[in-house]
Formats: structure tokens, sequence, C-alpha cells
């Protein structure tokens, strides 16, 4: 176990309570992982997060993608080092409405000082809403 992995089992432990930041923006936490590969499932607040046609906010979507596409590489990440987001693009393939979202995460790759990940949106029939794909660059604990 890792640090990493110890906290993915943390955020899986009924009662958690999430950072301030993921509550005050209702980004939820966990379902389930394993090494390489993390999944959970969203349920939107359609008030506070929908535009004037009902969509809900691209911007939205892509804090989501940063946080599962972290969880992922954190399945993987060393136990000496810390890792943050270097890179983030989101591909959206249909609108997101008012339904609940699966979020899937897997690494592609990890190198000594990299990991690649990326995440898929499905709306609850299956459809493909977006695409992620980020890399985390790994920082040596103590390093800034």
């Amino acid at each position: 176990m890792t640090w990493a992995t110890e906290r993915l089992d943390a955020i899986m432990t009924p009662g958690f309570v999430p950072p301030r930041i993921v509550q005050r923006l209702g980004l939820g936490l966990l379902d389930d992982w394993g090494p390489g590969w993390v999944r959970k499932e969203w349920r939107p607040d359609a008030e506070d997060l929908k535009m004037a046609d009902d969509s809900v906010f691209g911007g939205y979507i892509a804090a989501l993608a940063d946080q599962v596409l972290a969880f992922a590489a954190m399945t993987v990440v060393p136990d000496d080092c810390w890792c943050r987001t270097t890179d983030l693009q989101v591909r959206f393939v249909k609108v997101a409405r008012n339904h609940p979202l699966r979020i899937e995460g897997r690494v592609l790759a990890a190198t000594r000082r990299l990991i690649t990940v990326e995440a898929d949106f499905h709306r609850p029939d299956g459809v493909l809403v977006a695409k992620a794909s980020a890399q985390q660059i790994l920082l040596p604990k103590g390093e800034t």
C-alpha cells in the first residue's frame, strides 16, 4: 500500500468527509478502484449546474475529469511521490444534461516522471458524453 492507495481506500469508507473543495464543488467521491483504474457515478444538481439550455456547464465536467484522472493516477503513484496535473484535455461528444454520469478513469502509461491517464463519461443509457485525458507529473515528496 502507498499513501495514495490508502487515501483511495479511505475515500470509499462510509462516513469519509471529503475535502472542502470537493464538498463546495459537489464533485462526489469514488465508487470503486483497482490498480490502473477508477470508477464513480456522479449525479448533478440540476439547478446549480445547468445552463440556459438545460445543459451541464462544460467547465464543471472538466473539474470532474481532473478529479477522476487524479484518482486514476493515484492507483499507481509511487509512495515517495506526489502527482500533479500538467495537462488536461476534455472532448465533448454529446451534451450532458440533468442525468447521472458513469465516469471511468484508467492509466494508459506510467514512467518515472509522468503518468498518462484517460476517462470516459457515459449517460445511464451508455451513450458517451465526453472523453478526457491528462498527464500527471510525479514530484518527489519534499520538492516544490
